[in-house]
Protein backbone atom coordinates (compact mmCIF):
# COMPACT_ATOMS: atom_id res chain seq x y z
CA UNK A 1 0.00 0.00 0.00
CA UNK A 2 1.58 3.45 -0.89
CA UNK A 3 0.30 6.54 0.50
CA UNK A 4 -0.02 10.17 -1.80
CA UNK A 5 -1.09 13.18 -0.46
CA UNK A 6 -2.87 15.07 -2.80
CA UNK A 7 -3.61 18.79 -2.21
CA UNK A 8 -7.26 19.98 -3.83
CA UNK A 9 -6.03 23.50 -4.29
CA UNK A 10 -4.36 21.99 -7.20
CA UNK A 11 -7.64 21.20 -8.90
CA UNK A 12 -8.92 24.44 -7.50
CA UNK A 13 -11.40 27.17 -9.37
CA UNK A 14 -9.99 30.94 -10.55
CA UNK A 15 -6.62 32.30 -9.64
CA UNK A 16 -6.94 31.77 -6.05
CA UNK A 17 -7.88 28.34 -6.33
CA UNK A 18 -10.76 28.24 -4.40
CA UNK A 19 -12.28 24.89 -3.37
CA UNK A 20 -14.72 25.86 -0.97
CA UNK A 21 -18.16 27.79 -1.28
CA UNK A 22 -21.00 28.93 0.80
CA UNK A 23 -24.28 26.69 1.21
CA UNK A 24 -27.03 26.96 -0.68
CA UNK A 25 -30.04 27.24 0.94
CA UNK A 26 -28.14 29.34 4.00
CA UNK A 27 -26.61 28.14 6.83
CA UNK A 28 -23.17 28.46 8.60
CA UNK A 29 -20.31 26.94 7.49
CA UNK A 30 -17.84 26.38 4.55
CA UNK A 31 -18.21 23.27 2.10
CA UNK A 32 -15.81 21.80 -0.35
CA UNK A 33 -16.80 22.57 -3.83
CA UNK A 34 -17.44 19.93 -5.93
CA UNK A 35 -15.62 20.30 -9.20
CA UNK A 36 -11.88 20.37 -7.03
CA UNK A 37 -12.79 16.84 -5.79
CA UNK A 38 -14.21 15.40 -8.52
CA UNK A 39 -11.56 16.50 -10.76
CA UNK A 40 -8.74 15.24 -8.39
CA UNK A 41 -10.60 11.75 -7.79
CA UNK A 42 -10.79 11.44 -11.65
CA UNK A 43 -7.30 12.26 -12.09
CA UNK A 44 -6.24 9.74 -10.00
CA UNK A 45 -8.77 6.96 -11.21
CA UNK A 46 -7.54 7.19 -14.55
CA UNK A 47 -3.88 5.67 -13.59
CA UNK A 48 -4.76 2.99 -10.95
CA UNK A 49 -8.17 1.00 -10.02
CA UNK A 50 -8.92 2.29 -6.21
CA UNK A 51 -11.13 -0.65 -4.24
CA UNK A 52 -12.52 2.06 -2.56
CA UNK A 53 -13.16 6.12 -2.21
CA UNK A 54 -13.48 6.84 1.61
CA UNK A 55 -14.93 10.00 3.08
CA UNK A 56 -14.77 10.46 6.38
CA UNK A 57 -17.25 12.13 8.30
CA UNK A 58 -18.81 11.31 11.84
CA UNK A 59 -21.97 10.46 10.10
CA UNK A 60 -20.40 7.23 8.38
CA UNK A 61 -20.03 3.74 9.98
CA UNK A 62 -18.14 3.59 13.13
CA UNK A 63 -14.58 2.12 12.35
CA UNK A 64 -13.74 -0.67 13.98
CA UNK A 65 -11.03 -3.60 13.89
CA UNK A 66 -13.13 -6.18 11.73
CA UNK A 67 -13.72 -2.86 9.29
CA UNK A 68 -9.41 -2.09 9.37
CA UNK A 69 -8.67 -6.09 8.85
CA UNK A 70 -11.09 -6.14 5.96
CA UNK A 71 -9.19 -2.43 4.47
CA UNK A 72 -5.68 -3.86 5.11
CA UNK A 73 -6.83 -6.13 2.19
CA UNK A 74 -7.60 -3.60 -0.44
CA UNK A 75 -4.53 -2.75 -2.58
CA UNK A 76 -5.47 0.81 -3.54
CA UNK A 77 -7.41 3.63 -1.78
CA UNK A 78 -8.80 7.14 -2.02
CA UNK A 79 -9.63 8.88 1.88
CA UNK A 80 -11.50 12.62 1.17
CA UNK A 81 -10.33 14.80 4.70
CA UNK A 82 -13.54 16.64 4.78
CA UNK A 83 -12.80 20.20 6.05
CA UNK A 84 -15.28 23.05 7.79
CA UNK A 85 -18.91 22.07 7.22
CA UNK A 86 -18.18 18.60 4.79
CA UNK A 87 -18.23 18.29 0.53
CA UNK A 88 -20.43 18.75 -1.71
CA UNK A 89 -23.26 16.17 -1.32
CA UNK A 90 -22.84 15.22 -4.92
CA UNK A 91 -19.33 13.75 -4.04
CA UNK A 92 -20.56 11.42 -1.76
CA UNK A 93 -23.46 10.34 -4.05
CA UNK A 94 -21.61 9.69 -7.17
CA UNK A 95 -18.34 8.87 -5.84
CA UNK A 96 -17.62 7.58 -2.47
CA UNK A 97 -17.87 4.47 -1.80
CA UNK A 98 -17.68 3.74 1.73
CA UNK A 99 -18.38 6.26 4.63
CA UNK A 100 -16.41 5.71 7.46
CA UNK A 101 -16.47 7.70 11.15
CA UNK A 102 -13.97 7.63 13.93
CA UNK A 103 -16.28 8.38 16.39
CA UNK A 104 -19.11 10.24 17.98
CA UNK A 105 -17.69 13.54 18.13
CA UNK A 106 -16.38 16.50 15.45
CA UNK A 107 -13.38 17.39 15.00
CA UNK A 108 -11.27 19.92 13.05
CA UNK A 109 -10.35 18.57 9.91
CA UNK A 110 -10.83 15.16 8.16
CA UNK A 111 -7.06 14.79 8.28
CA UNK A 112 -6.99 14.49 11.97
CA UNK A 113 -9.18 10.95 11.63
CA UNK A 114 -7.13 9.95 8.29
CA UNK A 115 -4.40 9.58 10.87
CA UNK A 116 -6.34 7.45 13.04
CA UNK A 117 -7.80 5.32 9.85
CA UNK A 118 -4.55 4.70 8.25
CA UNK A 119 -2.16 4.05 11.39
CA UNK A 120 -4.71 1.19 12.08
CA UNK A 121 -4.49 -0.31 8.64
CA UNK A 122 -0.85 -0.26 8.17
CA UNK A 123 0.28 -1.34 11.78
CA UNK A 124 -1.28 -4.82 10.47
CA UNK A 125 -0.06 -4.88 7.13
CA UNK A 126 2.84 -7.47 6.67
CA UNK A 127 6.63 -6.35 7.55
CA UNK A 128 5.01 -3.69 9.70
CA UNK A 129 4.67 -5.24 12.94
CA UNK A 130 5.36 -8.88 14.24
CA UNK A 131 2.41 -10.57 13.21
CA UNK A 132 1.89 -11.95 16.55
CA UNK A 133 1.77 -8.71 18.08
CA UNK A 134 -1.61 -7.77 16.77
CA UNK A 135 -3.28 -11.05 16.06
CA UNK A 136 -2.93 -10.81 20.21
CA UNK A 137 -4.65 -7.46 20.22
CA UNK A 138 -7.54 -7.83 22.79
CA UNK A 139 -9.59 -5.67 20.25
CA UNK A 140 -8.79 -8.78 17.46
CA UNK A 141 -10.24 -11.19 20.01
CA UNK A 142 -13.62 -9.32 20.40
CA UNK A 143 -12.95 -9.00 24.02
CA UNK A 144 -11.68 -4.61 23.84
CA UNK A 145 -10.04 -5.55 26.97
CA UNK A 146 -6.48 -7.18 27.82
CA UNK A 147 -5.07 -8.77 30.82
CA UNK A 148 -2.48 -6.55 33.03
CA UNK A 149 0.90 -5.65 31.61
CA UNK A 150 4.00 -5.84 33.43
CA UNK A 151 7.90 -5.31 32.51
CA UNK A 152 10.92 -4.70 34.18
CA UNK A 153 12.19 -3.87 36.71
CA UNK A 154 10.13 -6.11 39.20
CA UNK A 155 10.07 -3.70 41.45
CA UNK A 156 9.51 0.14 41.88
CA UNK A 157 9.38 1.40 45.41
CA UNK A 158 6.96 -0.97 46.75
CA UNK A 159 5.40 -1.83 43.83
CA UNK A 160 5.66 -5.63 42.41
CA UNK A 161 4.73 -7.47 39.73
CA UNK A 162 3.09 -10.37 40.16
CA UNK A 163 5.17 -13.44 41.31
CA UNK A 164 2.98 -15.52 38.86
CA UNK A 165 4.98 -13.63 36.16
CA UNK A 166 8.12 -14.47 36.82
CA UNK A 167 7.94 -17.66 37.74
CA UNK A 168 8.29 -19.52 34.61
CA UNK A 169 5.33 -21.80 34.68
CA UNK A 170 3.89 -20.82 30.95
CA UNK A 171 0.86 -22.49 31.92
CA UNK A 172 0.36 -20.94 35.76
CA UNK A 173 0.92 -18.00 33.52
CA UNK A 174 -1.83 -18.26 31.16
CA UNK A 175 -4.34 -19.41 33.46
CA UNK A 176 -3.79 -16.11 35.88
CA UNK A 177 -3.37 -13.58 32.41
CA UNK A 178 -7.54 -15.27 31.88
CA UNK A 179 -8.58 -15.31 34.93
CA UNK A 180 -7.52 -11.34 35.49
CA UNK A 181 -8.91 -10.97 31.78
CA UNK A 182 -12.66 -12.39 33.04
CA UNK A 183 -12.17 -10.19 36.21
CA UNK A 184 -11.44 -6.90 33.79
CA UNK A 185 -14.13 -7.94 31.57
CA UNK A 186 -16.77 -7.99 34.80
CA UNK A 187 -15.15 -4.51 35.82
CA UNK A 188 -15.93 -2.81 32.70
CA UNK A 189 -19.62 -4.54 32.55
CA UNK A 190 -20.52 -3.24 35.81
CA UNK A 191 -19.34 -0.05 34.84
CA UNK A 192 -21.60 0.47 31.85
CA UNK A 193 -24.47 0.09 33.75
Amino acid sequence: MLLFNFQLRKYGIGKNKKIDDYQYGGGFGMVLKIEPIYKCINKLKKKIFYDEVIFLSPDGEKLNQLMVNNLSKKKNLIIICGHYKGIDQRIRDNLVTKEISIGDYVISCGEIASIVLIDSIIRILPGVINKKSFIDDSIQNGLKTSYPIYTRPYKYKNLKVPNILISGNHKKIKEWRNIQLLKKIEKNNKNKK
